[in-house]
């Protein structure tokens, strides 16, 4: 039996589909458009979780993997999506959670993340060690890192249910997970000769931990093609650049690249993208962040129906209560830092969202009945409220989900899904 994203990848390798896009957030309406925007083009649905969202002790999250699979699966059936084939994925698997602990220690709580992961049913498995952990420095060069790669890769295998649909996926990308933190960082791609070293390392890390049949299922590897997003600023990815990296997997071609931090860019990049051997392209805060940008317009519409006060205000105050999840990311005044915590495109305000479920059902519920399209119009473009008008839902659900698809719908090239 093989993987579902193997065939996907031989196929844009060839010039004869496109690249996949991977939703990587644990938000029900946005697993929701993603499964339904995979379904209208034909495609598996690549949902991702990363071992700081979802892990053995819960996570961010709350949820364990076993918890992610059911959360995923119960949001198909509510939809009626139940039928579009599932790509699971764990996202920087890996010591990073518990970097504060000593290697072993972090180690040792990595390989049973990885076992759960996969006996969950998780298929698609980032292998990412590249962090140091207590008195280590921060970047692991690529021999150490290949080398607790292929320690956690033989977990998996050992784990699986089905080790031959297990595809792997290697390396990392700079600036961390989530995008950059300042706005003026620059952003270098990968050069050649690195992505190079870093397959070579893993092929003989592999070969040395006896998983060789491990390194037969790796699928992609993790670059960084010159693109990324921070608190106030996108860097815009250049098409002009020369291909430097496909002559990398000329060789292979079971193997592509895999983009991180491809939110708000253009359409025309991702097409580019795929072109250049960019087979899985991840997008998370934007996603969340246009469900915030309808969640806002739908409280503005609110105002005018009822008076009640926006839900930025209790958003607002759950931020300042809680601040861990926002501090160290936003910078500046008092007043840029209250800009970026609601509207920053690092979205940090996704981490509350739990926390102000009651508060937006009641919004939801308080706009359950006809609305006047004018009012709709003032704060929604019109693409939303005709893709919303189509969908099944009561009209501010519909309205949320379907502002994410308008966002997800630049990753779905029509002449090639």
């Amino acid at each position: 039996m093989s993987d579902l994203l193997t065939p996907l990848i031989r196929a844009m390798r060839k010039g004869m589909g496109p690249a996949i896009p991977s939703v990587c957030s644990a938000h029900p309406d946005v697993i929701a458009a993603g499964l339904r925007q995979a379904r209208d083009h034909d495609m598996p649905a690549l949902i991702e979780a990363t071992s700081n969202q979802v892990n053995q002790f819960g996570g961010y999250t709350g949820m364990t993997p076993a918890d992610f699979v059911r959360f995923v699966r119960g949001i198909a059936k509510a939809h009626g999506l139940e039928d579009v084939p599932l790509i699971l994925g764990g996202d920087h698997l890996g010591p990073q959670a518990w970097r504060n602990l000593s290697a072993e220690a972090a180690m040792a709580h990595a390989e049973v993340m990885i076992a759960d992961y996969v006996r969950a049913g998780f298929t698609k498995i980032h292998l990412d060690c590249s962090e140091g952990c207590m008195g280590e420095p921060a970047q692991l060069g690529d021999a150490m890192a290949a080398a607790r790669a292929a320690r956690l890769a033989a977990v998996a295998e050992a784990a699986a249910p089905n080790p031959e649909a297990l595809a792997y996926i290697v390396g990392t990308e700079v600036p961390p997970p989530g995008g950059a933190r300042h706005d003026g960082e620059g952003i270098t791609p990968t050069p050649a000769a690195n992505a190079t070293a870093t397959l070579a390392a893993h092929e003989t890390a592999f070969a040395a931990a006896g998983v060789s049949e491990a390194w037969l299922r790796v699928r992609g590897l993790v670059v960084q093609p010159g693109l990324e997003f921070a608190p106030a600023t996108i860097h815009r990815f250049d098409r002009s650049r020369p291909d430097l990296l496909s002559p990398v997997l000329a060789e292979n071609d079971r193997l592509c690249f895999e983009a991180h931090s491809t939110d708000y860019q253009s359409p025309e990049v991702y097409a580019d993208l795929t072109r250049r051997n960019f087979g899985i392209l991840k997008v998370g805060p934007a996603l969340t962040f246009a469900w915030r940008e309808a969640l806002y317009a739908l409280s503005h519409v609110q105002i005018w129906i009822d008076g009640s006060p926006h839900i930025s205000e209790r958003l607002e105050a759950l931020m300042l209560e809680q601040p861990q999840y926002w501090q160290g990311h936003y910078h500046g005044d008092a007043a840029d830092q209250r800009l970026m915590r609601h509207f920053g495109y690092a979205d940090r305000i996704r981490y509350y969202w739990p926390r102000a479920e009651a508060e937006v059902q009641a919004l939801c519920a308080a706009l359950e009945g006809p609305l006047p399209m004018p009012l709709l119009q003032q704060y929604l473009p019109p693409a939303t409220l005709s893709r919303a008008a189509r969908l099944a839902l009561p009209a501010p659900r519909a309205i949320l989900q379907a502002h994410v698809e308008e966002t997800l719908a630049a990753y779905y090239p029509e002449d090639a899904c």
